[in-house]
């Protein structure tokens, strides 16, 4: 069970997963106590602090290629390592930092993940200066999320339009590790998105 929950293809086809607590939560979590509170206190919900939006598009760009798992029990680390991802520190960040992080192994080493978040964090400051980056995320959706009632993993899309169009202005802002595939997932763990699956008990809240 453990490595299925580490592989996301596992849940490509799954319904919803009954706990010992009796809720149906969605099955990506499986009973990972740290996932599992990922899944009920964060994913979904809509975030729109313009630094806690850096901060997971970031975390996602590191995904990349990886679980989510692997990053969240990072989490802390990076968040040290990068600084409470204070984009105007990150954005100041030069070659001796990005050797002393390849060195951190709290977090993933990835030289070009490192150099993306720093390409990334220049272009935050760009659009938070200009429309605020939380005005700009959410303007896609027009400020307000997109509620879908998937019934099982099969339903639910790895990227839209939506995150097509966003991943394309991202990356023509300067931005780095944000395909569409990325940005869907960001997108639906702030919020902007909510795929939460219809048997889910957060779906009545």
């Amino acid at each position: 069970m453990a490595a299925e929950r580490e592989n996301p293809r596992a849940w490509r086809d799954a319904a919803p997963l009954r706990h010992p607590d009796g809720l149906l939560r969605c099955p990506w979590a499986g009973y990972d106590s740290l996932y599992v509170a990922y899944h009920d206190e964060e994913w979904g919900r809509p975030e729109r602090d313009s630094r806690a939006l850096y901060e997971k598009l970031i975390l996602d760009g590191f995904q990349a290629g990886l679980s989510w798992i692997s990053i969240l029990r990072r989490r802390e680390g990076f968040r040290v390592a990068f600084e409470g991802f204070d984009p105007d520190r990150i954005a100041r960040f030069d070659s001796a930092r990005v050797e002393a992080l390849m060195q951190n192994q709290a977090i993933i080493r990835n030289r070009a993940k490192i150099e993306g978040a720093i390409a990334s964090a220049r272009a935050y400051l760009e659009i938070e200066e200009s429309v605020g980056f939380s005005n700009y995320l959410w303007g896609f959706v027009d400020g307000t999320p997109i509620v879908n009632r998937p019934r099982t993993t099969a339903d639910v899309p790895t990227q839209t339009d939506i995150s097509r169009r966003l991943a394309k202005d991202l990356k023509a802002r300067g931005f780095a590790f944000c395909g569409p595939t990325i940005v869907y997932a960001f997108m639906q763990a702030v919020g902007m998105v909510d795929d939460h699956l219809a048997e889910c008990h957060r779906c009545a809240e």
